[in-house]
């Protein structure tokens, strides 16, 4: 009994270091492949573009929403009444000041010079009697043939004569002027706008207008700057003139360079704004008044403003920023205020150093202590 005891025990301890064995060659053979399969594979670098800072002297602009306004914009209405004979200058014809643009009928203003000017005739030649006959009144005075009150007479029909003779030359005048009235002319250069006086039309001076004339060259550009912009503004006006850019329409890509001419003297309560105003010259006439556009006003110049491009400018919660390559390319995000745009390029005004390398693209495929592979960007790239 003992002996079979025995040899059990002995079966049993084999077995355990049979187990042991087969246990330790197992986790040799299989636990280091699961540890390796566990352990990720090291991650790829990305490649980003990446440019360099650019210290450089830049302009300090102001842009604004701006309409054009006409300088001067006029309703035509006649200064004599008679009907509408000749229509010379069609609808929406650019005019030069001067240039006939309607002819009344002259009939009735001619025949009214024509009468005047009989009467001027008529009192000259009485004018002459009466100082014929005062001359001759002036000989016999003085010889007693003729008294002093006859001769007071004589003079006073002289100067009556002579009176008359003045108010005849007053009225032919004013024919004259009525006669020129029927041709209505361009006070100034403009372009005229839609007839509102067809042919055989009567008009007259307190009835309704005939046109419009606006001037288009020059224009005015109005706009509304803030009372925060209203100091830089007056600033730069006192140093010398003030010019300004005008872009157009969407459509329209031609800047037109102006000068601002005007600050208003009051702040609009209500929207805490001042009325400005710029003079362009518009000498192609392709602006007219009502029109919006986009003024870009030259303030100042920042001398040594690091510019980085727009493309590289991040926006988060805690602000703007932009990534930098780091030590061990590794990227590094560095919050920035930014001052004033100068083509594709941004001032940053604190956050970076001329010597860092920004990252200008990938940005939503990074984040902070990344690792990357920079991709230089060619200097006229980065530059623009």
């Amino acid at each position: 009994m003992r002996k079979w005891k025995a040899g059990v025990s002995v079966i049993v301890v084999v077995a355990a270091g049979a187990a042991a064995v087969s246990a330790t060659r197992h986790n040799g053979l299989f636990g280091e492949g699961a540890a390796r399969a566990a352990t990720p594979p090291p991650m790829m670098a990305m490649p980003v573009p990446v440019t360099g800072v650019v210290r450089k002297a830049i302009p300090v602009y102001r842009e604004y929403t701006a309409r054009t306004e006409a300088i001067r914009s006029i309703t035509i209405q006649p200064r004599i009444s008679g009907y509408v004979l000749k229509q010379d200058m069609a609808d929406g014809t650019d005019v030069h000041e001067g240039d006939l643009l309607y002819t009344i009928d002259p009939r009735d203003a001619q025949a009214a010079l024509d009468q005047v000017k009989a009467q001027g005739q008529r009192d000259k030649a009485a004018l002459e009697y009466a100082q014929s006959n005062l001359n001759r009144g002036a000989a016999l005075v003085g010889n007693g043939f003729l008294t002093k009150d006859t001769y007071d007479q004589r003079q006073s029909a002289s100067g009556q004569a002579e009176a008359v003779l003045s108010m005849d030359k007053a009225a032919i005048r004013t024919a004259e002027l009525n006669l020129a009235y029927t041709q209505v002319r361009a006070p100034f250069s403009g372009r005229l706008g839609r007839n509102q006086a067809s042919v055989g039309t009567l008009v007259s001076p307190g009835g309704s207008p005939i046109n419009t004339l606006v001037q288009l060259s020059p224009i005015y550009v109005t706009f509304n700057p803030s009372e925060a912009d209203l100091a830089e503004l007056r600033k730069a006006k006192a140093a010398g003139s003030v010019m300004v850019d005008v872009l157009g329409s969407s459509g329209d890509r031609e800047h037109r360079a102006g000068e601002l001419t005007f600050l208003d003297n009051t702040v609009d309560r209500s929207t805490g704004t001042i009325v400005a105003r710029a003079t362009i010259s518009n000498a192609d006439l392709s602006m007219l008044p009502g029109q919006y556009v986009r003024v870009r006003i030259s303030l100042r110049e920042m001398p040594d403003a690091l510019m980085v491009p727009q493309t590289s400018i991040g926006s988060s919660q805690l602000g703007k920023y932009v990534y930098v390559v780091g030590p061990e390319n590794k990227v590094q995000q560095r919050l920035v205020s930014l001052g004033p745009t100068h083509g594709d390029l941004v001032a940053v005004l604190n956050g970076i150093s001329e010597s860092d390398s920004v990252i200008c693209g990938n940005l939503q495929k990074i984040g902070p202590g990344a690792v990357v592979r920079p991709e230089p960007l060619p200097t006229t790239v980065a530059g623009n």
